[in-house]
């Protein structure tokens, strides 16, 4: 009976932490995020006494936000493709910042913007004796620069963690996918496990 009422335990807890752990996961990551964003421009308040403050919560990832977006519309729509290109210009020549500047910035720039480089899901060949295939996303497709006119580059991003790996491969052994960016996303990031989900 006892052995009986553990096995249903046991079988419970496991169905639960299958539906919590995600969630969890997912909420924890969410709040981490919004926590640190947060914690850039947190404002402590005081009420009567200097060693009794507050802050609000969210307020700094508002202003954050919103600052932002006004840099945003500012050098959309206020200040002219010149002046950008010059204040750009001059973080570029700066010897040490504009190593992280530009590597930085094409990394945003591979994610959102006009010049998405994620877009194109690819499958390479990495092993051509064993057929071994990796997943990854079609970042170059000239390589003229490094004269390997026959080759192109592609990211492939690790499972269940925020790093990847750059393989210049050859054009020939490149499958382009049909599914959608964020499908083959899903794919690499669940190790496998996501194929077919939705």
């Amino acid at each position: 009976m006892f052995g009986k009422f553990l096995n249903r335990l046991v079988s419970y807890f496991v169905r639960g932490l299958l539906f919590v752990a995600p969630v969890g996961f997912t909420i924890l990551i969410l709040y981490s995020a919004f926590d640190f964003v947060d914690s850039l421009v947190r404002i402590r308040f005081t009420i009567d006494r200097p060693d009794e403050q507050f802050f609000i919560p969210g307020l700094g990832f508002l202003i954050v936000v919103a600052g932002t977006a006004l840099i945003g519309f500012v050098f959309t729509r206020l200040l002219p493709q010149t002046i950008q290109n010059w204040i750009e210009n001059g973080i570029k020549n700066l010897p040490l910042v504009k190593i992280f500047y530009s590597a930085f910035k094409d990394l945003v720039s591979a994610f959102v913007g006009d010049k998405k480089k994620f877009k194109t899901g690819v499958l390479i060949t990495v092993n051509v004796q064993s057929n071994i295939k990796k997943l990854g996303f079609l970042t170059q497709e000239n390589l003229d620069i490094l004269n390997l006119p026959d080759m192109v580059s592609v990211y492939c991003p690790h499972s269940y963690a925020f790093s990847g790996e750059m393989f210049i491969v050859p054009r020939e052994q490149v499958e382009i996918l049909t599914i959608s960016s964020a499908e083959v996303m899903k794919i690499i990031v669940s190790g496998g496990v996501s194929i077919g989900d939705s």
